[in-house]
């Protein structure tokens, strides 16, 4: 057994790490074989709540989970961490300008990115998964500029996931039939799910998705807006924002990061745009395809985009560098 690596869940009295923390606990994240020490953070008020999931992660009797820490502290929360999942933002509120919610949100992630530079370890891997998450993400790693850029990320694979599925209902083939998939730009209604590299499964030989699904106005229509619009989809269904699969979302984005993809495949995750050759504008938290090894993910680089491709990846694109305009003024505040 290896020693125990230490990873913090933020907004850990909410519904989605109800969802998340039983598979972290059980090793379904960072290996069968990694003893794990859960560090719980939330605000004050969540405390009981969170009392109440330490004891059900204590009577799961989990042999690779050695220590749960709840806690409201930032000094505790992000102590000597190997890995943080930061999930709690705030939500938006009816009749909340977006601007209100940048501002709340860009306090809250200077604050966590802050606690990282001074108590996290510098090899520490982020995922930020709260709303808006690419800025969120952003806005984390300018505050803890010691540690490197590429150890920040944010959550797309939930679209990835969802644009998956779509793909392979459509076809009749199970989820795993489908590959490659990419989900270009903002984790928002703006992103661009993009099929024109992925790959299908079908009869024991490998297709291309146009080929498999033969209804090239389904993906480049309803097929886009189904997957652009599926959390709100689920909102309206439940009255409650997706979870379960939220949760799933980020098992695969972590466990990704901490084995690799995959040979000859590729995820989508929010990452840092400096430096690509797809003609995304630099310094922006924007969803690539990536491979990963060692830990490190690296940009899919020479897939051919064509007009519809470049007109949609601008177009989110777009939006991230307005939104990160406006969050960096509320920097300095």
């Amino acid at each position: 057994m290896s020693d125990p690596i230490k990873v913090l869940v933020t907004g850990a009295a909410g519904q989605i790490a109800y969802s998340l923390l039983y598979s972290i606990a059980k090793g379904d994240v960072f290996g069968k074989d990694q003893p794990i020490i859960l560090v719980l953070l939330d605000i004050p008020p969540m405390l009981p709540v969170l009392d109440g999931v330490v004891m059900e992660l204590q009577d799961c009797a989990l042999p690779l989970l050695r220590e749960v820490i709840p806690t409201d502290k930032v000094e505790v929360g992000f102590k000597d961490l190997d890995a943080a999942i930061l999930v709690g933002s705030m939500p938006r509120k009816e009749g909340m300008e977006r601007k209100d919610l940048l501002k709340a949100n860009v306090a809250i992630f200077k604050t966590q990115g802050a606690a990282l530079e001074k108590y996290a370890k510098k090899t520490v891997k982020v995922l930020v998964v709260g709303n808006p998450a690419n800025t969120n993400c952003l806005i984390a790693s300018k505050s803890a500029p010691s540690i490197p850029k590429e150890n920040f990320s944010c959550l797309t694979r939930l679209d990835h996931n969802r644009a998956r599925s779509q793909v392979a209902m459509r076809c009749g083939v199970p989820a795993d039939s489908v590959k490659n998939v990419i989900i270009w730009g903002n984790h928002s209604s703006t992103q661009y799910p993009d099929v024109h590299h992925a790959m299908v499964q079908v009869h024991g030989k490998e297709v291309a998705a146009f080929d498999a699904v033969k209804d090239d106005s389904w993906l480049k229509g309803d097929f886009i807006s189904t997957v652009q619009q599926r959390g709100a989809a689920v909102i309206k269904a439940r009255k409650l924002s997706s979870a379960m699969s939220a949760a799933k979302a980020i098992c695969d984005h972590m466990r990704d990061i901490w084995s690799g993809t995959p040979e000859g495949e590729f995820i989508s995750m929010g990452v840092y745009s400096s430096g690509n050759s797809y003609g995304v504008a630099e310094d922006l938290i924007y969803s690539f395809p990536v491979v990963i090894k060692n830990k490190s993910w690296k940009i899919v680089e020479g897939l051919e985009i064509n007009d519809f491709s470049r007109g949609k990846m601008d177009a989110t694109a777009a939006e991230l560098v307005d939104e990160r305009d406006t969050a960096v003024t509320f920097l300095g505040v």
